[in-house]
């Protein structure tokens, strides 16, 4: 017992090195968010270009190079794409935040579009025969009608998404930035213990993706509720 204070206390308290893992944190949530948001905004623009495509033969151009951004970002490793944009698109830059929330929103914005799109797909073409017959326009017919709809649909598989992405920004070291993964590990090579930083990085990341479950649930019901 006296052995794990003792390495309880080397490892966080001494030199407050707790605050590798606090200031490493904030990095991987501010990143996580932004990236998100980014992705949230590819992934629907993508998949609403992608599903016009599909229902009206329209935005052929659109469409195709929507399917070549698709192919090469599901293709490869995000980690591979994370190494090109720090290394070769953003050689000349140094803010290595910016180029992380790119990398992991434009990833994350490719799974989003399949997500989204496979809901818009599966709500009926009645539904969108109706909003035409009621005299909205294809756009309006989009966002009043199936996006409501087709969002409940996938939310699940849309929280899932942002799970995994929360979790692949612990890559970010390989930039030098100083995220939660990062942080653990300098405390690691400071202080010659693994066991204790990696189960500290580790539990926080399981915290974090226990409240995001919990939130989507709740968010879920209130969806449900609101359906009586």
């Amino acid at each position: 017992m006296d052995s794990f204070i003792q390495k309880f206390q080397q490892c966080f308290i001494d030199d407050n090195r707790y605050m590798y893992l606090l200031k490493g944190l904030g990095t991987t949530l501010s990143i996580t968010l932004f990236a998100v948001i980014l992705g949230v905004f590819l992934g629907f623009l993508v998949a609403i270009i992608r599903s016009t495509y599909d229902k009206t033969g329209k935005l052929k151009i659109l469409n195709f190079i929507c399917n070549f951004y698709l192919t090469i970002i599901r293709g490869t490793p995000v980690m591979v794409q994370l190494l090109i944009m720090y290394y070769v698109i953003f050689a000349t830059s140094s803010n290595k935040t910016v180029v992380a929330i790119l990398s992991f929103g434009i990833n994350s914005g490719a799974y989003v579009a399949e997500i989204v799109r496979s809901g818009i797909m599966s709500i009926d073409q009645g539904q969108f025969e109706a909003g035409r017959s009621l005299g909205f326009s294809y756009p309006s017919t989009m966002v009043y009608i199936i996006m409501p709809q087709a969002f409940k649909n996938v939310l699940p598989a849309l929280a899932n998404e942002f799970i995994v992405l929360l979790k692949e920004t612990s890559i970010c070291g390989y930039i030098g930035l100083s995220d939660l993964t990062r942080g653990g590990d300098i405390i690691r090579s400071v202080t010659y213990e693994a066991f204790l930083p990696l189960i500290a990085v580790a539990l926080i990341y399981l915290c974090m993706v226990m409240i995001l479950t919990a939130l989507v649930k709740k968010l879920e019901r209130r969806l449900r509720n609101s359906e009586r």
